[in-house]
């Protein structure tokens, strides 16, 4: 048996590309957003919205310190409890990943849908890529419960680098 992500997922699609359209990213990732919040009844308000797309901004992981800097920037004086706030709805609504070996939030690419998430994370650039490999997930649960363990958040964090960062990187 194969233990390479559906074509759908390869690790090098997870990568946005030099020719990637990131700001159509940023408005399909908000599209999404507000009508995933419309259909399960909560709000998207302004702030959360703001925070989600400064997270969509780019396809690196944002800090909590990093977002409430820059909404001060803008002009905004929200409060760090404010800011954790709004991840943890966005968190909760699926909307955003928390990275803990970065301690940092990134966009979910499947947001509304349960799934495990394993994240490609480059050492030197810091772009991410979220893959959703179901067979990774099912290699993570077959062993935690032969270890008599539950998974509940089963997130992965790979370190390495990303296609245009390793040495014979594209140009």
């Amino acid at each position: 048996m194969s233990h390479l992500p559906p074509p759908s997922q390869s690790p090098k699609a997870g990568f946005a590309d030099t020719g990637h359209d990131h700001r159509r990213c940023v408005e399909n990732a908000l599209r999404r957003a507000e009508d995933l919040c419309r259909r399960r009844g909560r709000r998207l308000t302004p702030l959360r919205r703001r925070v989600l797309e400064l997270i969509w901004t780019s396809h690196r992981p944002v800090g909590a310190y990093a977002l409430l800097e820059r909404l001060r920037e803008e002009g905004g004086t929200p409060a760090p409890p404010t800011v954790y706030r709004t991840l943890d709805f966005l968190q909760e609504a699926g909307l955003v990943h928390r990275l803990a070996s970065l301690n940092a939030y990134a966009g979910c690419v499947q947001p509304g849908r349960p799934h495990s998430a394993q994240f490609l994370i480059c050492a030197a650039c810091h772009n991410l890529a979220e893959l959703a490999d179901p067979q990774v997930h099912g290699a993570i649960v077959d062993s935690a419960v032969a270890a008599g363990f539950e998974v509940q958040q089963p997130t992965v964090e790979v370190v390495g680098l990303c296609p245009d960062c390793r040495p014979g990187a594209r140009s």
